[in-house]
């Protein structure tokens, strides 16, 4: 089994991380789309992180599908989301919100990054981080509700913390100075766990 794609994407780092928390072996490429288009599309045309290279060759992609299928692979007291209501539909609450946090701020990161200042719309670039404080928000009131357990991890908390982590680094000027403090501190704690310290941001 082969993960493909930097550590810099929250997405693949979600799968990265829970990999190594469901036990499952693989082994890391870290391609870039950018850098390394020509040797990315050789294994995958879409050309699209994460990139999951099965066992027997066939190739999935987008972290939540790739993340079912590894579910399925190891023990129901194993997996990162729980089986049973309430606590699943609470669990796909706060893995939403952690996805709709990504989202946004890549596309922040790409509109800022990767757009000539010219060429950037004001108006979406505002849209965006509107919803990406929402976002924010929403995990800040979900850990209130749901406090992290960092000896045992699952797909909501782990994802929240991959998200912040990434808007940290890389798109922090849309957030309030002092903003969200449980989520902040969260992520502090979350990097500390052995399977993110395996898994680092690049």
């Amino acid at each position: 089994m082969q993960l493909i794609g930097m550590l810099d994407s929250p997405y693949v780092r979600r799968v990265a991380i829970s990999l190594h928390l469901l036990g499952i072996e693989y082994q890391h490429l870290s391609l870039s789309v950018f850098r390394n288009m020509p040797e990315f599309r050789q294994i995958n045309p879409v050309i699209k992180v994460p990139t999951l290279v099965c066992d027997d060759g066939e190739v999935l992609m987008d972290s939540s599908l790739i993340l079912d299928y590894l579910e399925r692979l190891v023990p129901a007291e194993r997996r990162l989301l729980p089986e049973a209501l309430p606590a699943r539909q609470h669990a796909l609450r706060g893995v939403g919100l952690a996805l709709a946090a990504m989202e946004k701020a890549v596309q922040a990161f790409y509109e800022c990054q990767l757009r000539p200042a010219e060429a950037r719309h004001a108006p979406w670039l505002a849209r965006v981080e509107e919803q990406l404080n929402a976002a924010c928000g929403q995990m800040e009131d979900y850990l209130q509700r749901h406090a992290p357990q960092p000896a045992a991890l699952d797909q909501a908390s782990l994802s929240m913390a991959v998200a912040w982590r990434f808007i940290a680094e890389r798109v922090p000027e849309p957030v309030p100075d002092g903003a969200y403090p449980l989520l902040r501190a969260w992520s502090r704690q979350a990097e500390t766990h052995p399977a993110f310290l395996a898994c680092p941001f690049e």
